[in-house]
């Protein structure tokens, strides 16, 4: 067992490595950072280490294996390298699991190889996170190192919550189920509501509103997921920034047959040119409110960028609308799969600082026992907080998500079981 308190998460995407490293004693960012733009030219990495001011680097970083040297190059600096005693294990955040892995999973070569096995129902992701793990393991082969899962939370859908009703045979020799995302965040957001309420996690049903770029959402009874909007990959469910979110599975045909779309661009289409993006030029939602409420924007959509004063702009408005419908559609049915909802909570960007998305989703709910007070609703802070009045049956909170703490602590807590 090791003796050391710290934790280091990594995020390794296609072209780019997030990182922070934590004190596990008291919860305490010692250093976080991100390599950008790997491979390119010019690549970039912000250190931000707790004490001192950031330190920026611009340079070519030819592939991970450079840019995670640089970044263990940047901690030892603050003597805080990957040889510290102190560094406990490394926490890796991989997106797919699969059914396999339902939990935090010591990192081996068999688990590298299934996890590359994963790759087809996760292109985009697995071949990244897989890059990142080898070669951090390469850097401290002697220090465990553990996979925390998006997926895992989600692992106790219901068998049928999970299915889609397609043939059967076909369906298991694809590997074709429901399998959800943002895990991490809906299991710490879940928890930290529960915390807000002064109540066990085991007492609280909730349903978590996480609302970025990506977007989903989760019904939570008594700490266990019952429901997710996010489906076999994380296009499906809500209207996302540049993702479309539920369509007729009909449209893919209809835009093959009768658009002459091939398959790679029809995914390119609903992956990163549908939704806020493709109804209005914008995926920024500080923008689309601002269009849609008649404020002035600059937008991409816009000949030359130009700012636009001249009163409502009616296809942020549509955006905007259609972003609000899709997640108040899930909310309604999330109410019905749990029965009794204790809180609904809204986490990630949008969900953490859009006072107007937050307020247009709880807009006339009463019946339901949902409602925000204004006052409350507009109130800035990183600090979970309640946003529904007093008199409210539903508490519904503002409660910021923290994943890489989600990861570094499910990893912490595995190392010192073995």
């Amino acid at each position: 067992m090791t003796t050391g308190t710290r934790v280091l998460v990594l995020n390794a995407g296609s072209s780019s490595v997030k990182y922070q490293l934590i004190d596990m004693l008291d919860g305490s960012r010692l250093a976080s950072g991100l390599v950008e733009r790997i491979g390119e030219p010019a690549g970039r990495l912000l250190h931000l280490p707790l004490t001192g001011e950031p330190r920026e680097t611009v340079r070519r970083f030819a592939d991970h294996d450079g840019a995670l040297h640089a970044v263990a190059e940047e901690l030892a600096a603050d003597l805080m390298g990957l040889d510290s005693p102190e560094l406990a294990a490394i926490g890796h955040r991989v997106v797919h699991g699969g059914l396999r892995f339902t939990r935090p999973t010591l990192i081996t070569d068999a688990v590298v190889a299934e996890i590359r096995r994963l790759i087809p129902v996760a292109p985009l992701h697995n071949p990244a996170n897989i890059t990142g793990i080898e070669v951090a393991r390469s850097i401290r082969p002697d220090l465990p190192q553990v996979a925390v899962f998006d997926t895992a939370f989600h692992a106790t859908l219901p068998e049928h919550a999970a299915r889609y009703a397609i043939d059967r045979k076909t369906a298991d020799e694809h590997r074709v189920r429901r399998y959800g995302f943002h895990g991490t965040s809906h299991q710490y957001v879940s928890r930290a509501t529960a915390r807000l309420l002064g109540r066990d996690p085991a007492e609280v049903n909730v349903i978590v509103l996480h609302l970025g770029n990506g977007a989903s959402a989760s019904a939570v009874a008594g700490g266990v997921c019952v429901e997710t909007s996010m489906g076999l990959t994380p296009l499906e469910g809500l209207v996302m920034g540049t993702r479309s979110g539920d369509v007729d599975p009909g449209l893919v045909f209809h835009l093959h047959r009768v658009g002459g779309l091939t398959i790679d661009q029809i995914d390119d289409l609903l992956n990163r040119r549908s939704g806020l993006l493709g109804l209005c030029g914008d995926n920024d939602m500080r923008e689309v409110v601002r269009r849609a409420t008649g404020g002035a924007a600059r937008s991409a959509s816009n000949e030359g960028g130009e700012e636009r004063r001249e009163g409502v702009d009616e296809d942020a408005k549509l955006a905007f609308d259609s972003y609000v419908h899709r997640i108040r559609r899930y909310l309604g049915g999330y109410y019905a799969v749990l029965g009794r909802v204790d809180a609904v909570a809204f986490t990630a960007g949008v969900g953490e600082n859009s006072v107007e998305v937050r307020a247009a989703v709880c807009a006339n709910l009463e019946e339901l026992g949902i409602s925000v007070d204004p006052d409350l609703n507009a109130v800035h802070s990183r600090q979970a907080r309640v946003i529904s009045p007093s008199y409210g049956r539903v508490t519904v909170a503002v409660v910021p998500t923290d994943e890489e703490l989600e990861i570094a602590q499910q990893t912490f807590a595995l190392v010192h079981e073995v």
